[in-house]
């Protein structure tokens, strides 16, 4: 277990210290909470937005709340919501399933007026791509499985270029 000086160091290497290339966007993905990761990063670079996922159960609901008043004390404009898991629609029956409840993280959305991105549904083809290193995004903006995650995407590259056109000073990493 990791916290502290220890974690804020291999951050710091691995924003400062690899050879990135160039980049059009570098997404970070979290635990959820609201810990030492988060404040490392916020200190180390400039932060465009932050997205936050939820299920829509309550207690994850709760992880994200905290999450998002988090953000707001760091200065950290939040990109929107996301929606995981959001249902799960029977193979056999073709009923949807409200498994970790439904709409959880677009009521929350509402609430504290940020946008929301859209929902993921539970197909397990998207555990079964990630087993295999074969994440369902590869299948194409045209696969029923991945093309919510390519609107969401649209959606996340058109707020991050709104964030970048009212913040346009240039800041350098070093």
């Amino acid at each position: 277990v990791m916290r502290g000086p220890m974690l804020h160091q291999i951050i710091r290497q691995f924003l400062q210290q690899v050879e990135w290339g160039e980049l059009d966007y570098l997404v970070v993905d979290l635990p959820p909470g609201t810990g030492d990761v988060v404040i490392s990063l916020v200190q180390t670079v400039p932060l465009t937005g932050a997205i936050v996922v939820s299920t829509p159960s309550d207690v994850a609901l709760q992880d994200a709340r905290k999450a998002l008043e988090m953000f707001a004390q760091v200065n950290v404009e939040v990109l929107g919501i996301v929606e995981n898991m959001s249902h799960f629609t029977c193979p056999h029956c073709s009923q949807i399933i409200d498994i970790f409840s439904k709409g959880g993280a677009e009521r929350m959305s509402a609430q504290f007026k940020v946008p929301f991105l859209g929902s993921i549904e539970l197909v397990p083809a998207i555990r079964e791509g990630g087993d295999r290193g074969m994440p369902i995004a590869l299948a194409g903006p045209e696969s029923d499985d991945a093309a919510e995650f390519y609107a969401i995407a649209r959606k996340v590259i058109g707020r991050a270029e709104e964030i970048a056109a009212r913040n346009t000073e240039v800041i350098e990493i070093s």
